[in-house]
């Protein structure tokens, strides 16, 4: 039973997997040797080690692993796969429902799939337009070094140990009004950070909470404040669950564009690609010709 349950597993997701730049099998002796080189016979035919890794690019992640540490088993099992594929082929599965329309459905989506990424990668990006994008998207590459105050509330205000009292949530956002106040008159961020703020990591660095970009992971009300900010900007108090926050931007810049231009190429080429496969999809041609199938879904409740 073992070897067809493990057939099973190598049959998993056939050509969706995505080959890792370098194969967990790629330092084995049989790796190394040329592609055109015989590696096994199957029933009297030659199998070369190009046709073998060919097989093993297309097998999900766990079937790749396995060929480093049991090749002769992966052999074994493309051996029978495509034995039992001949016998299937030979009974006439193949033109059997459901089986035809289910390999009829697997080849369309393959093909559509590589299509798309045919469309998607094989464009032309000039200068000019990296030039142009860059210019035009610009608040994408933004980059804005952020300082913080942080003041903590708790539900259940209690003295903390030290004797230090927490705070409750409207005595925290009160607290940091102020803070914000003294901050917009002219007081030093720096030194209420170091008077004020209860993050001890971001307050050992003067406040520094990092160099964030629209990509970041960061909170949303975090991102939805940052990037508004001026430089030498203070944000009124962002409420987090555990405090208020005064955030800063210490620096507005902007990611030049050697090093992101890897990045709006790529973007280019993906508008280019979804205008491409918008231009393939109005030129196909729909016609709903049975009144009992209507183009339109039913209205909620409408269904009798």
């Amino acid at each position: 039973m073992k070897p067809l349950l493990f057939l099973v597993f190598l049959c998993a997701s056939p050509g969706w997997a995505q080959q890792p730049a370098a194969p967990e099998y790629s330092n084995a002796p049989w790796a190394k040797l040329p592609d055109s080189q015989e590696l096994v016979k199957i029933d009297g035919r030659s199998v070369t080690v190009g046709e073998f890794k060919a097989f093993l690019a297309v097998l999900p992640p766990d079937g790749v692993a396995m060929a480093s540490v049991n090749p002769a088993l992966i052999v074994k099992q493309m051996a029978l796969q495509r034995k039992l594929t001949q016998m299937a082929v030979e009974q006439k599965l193949d033109q059997q429902s459901p089986l035809r329309e289910q390999l009829e459905y697997n080849r369309m989506a393959l093909l559509s799939q590589a299509e798309i990424q045919y469309v998607m990668n094989n464009n032309t990006v000039g200068t000019d337009e990296v030039q142009n994008y860059y210019n035009a998207h610009k608040e994408r590459f933004k980059q804005v070094k952020v300082r913080a105050i942080k003041i903590s509330f708790s539900q259940n205000p209690a003295p903390a140990a030290g004797g230090k009292k927490a705070l409750s949530e409207a005595e925290a956002k009160a607290k940091a009004a102020r803070l914000l106040a003294a901050i917009r008159g002219g007081a030093d961020f720096v030194k209420l950070v170091h008077e004020n703020s209860d993050d001890e990591a971001s307050k050992a660095r003067d406040g520094d909470l990092d160099t964030v970009t629209p990509g970041d992971d960061v909170p949303a009300a975090f991102r939805s404040v940052v990037f508004t900010l001026k430089q030498g900007e203070t944000s009124e108090p962002v409420r987090q669950a555990d405090g208020f926050y005064l955030l800063r931007a210490e620096q507005v810049s902007y990611r030049p564009l050697s090093q992101v231009e890897s990045q709006v190429s790529s973007a280019i080429r993906t508008d280019k690609g979804m205008a491409a496969m918008g231009e393939v999809q109005q030129k196909i041609k729909v016609e709903f010709t049975n009144p009992a199938f209507p183009d339109k879904p039913a209205a909620p409740g409408n269904d009798k």
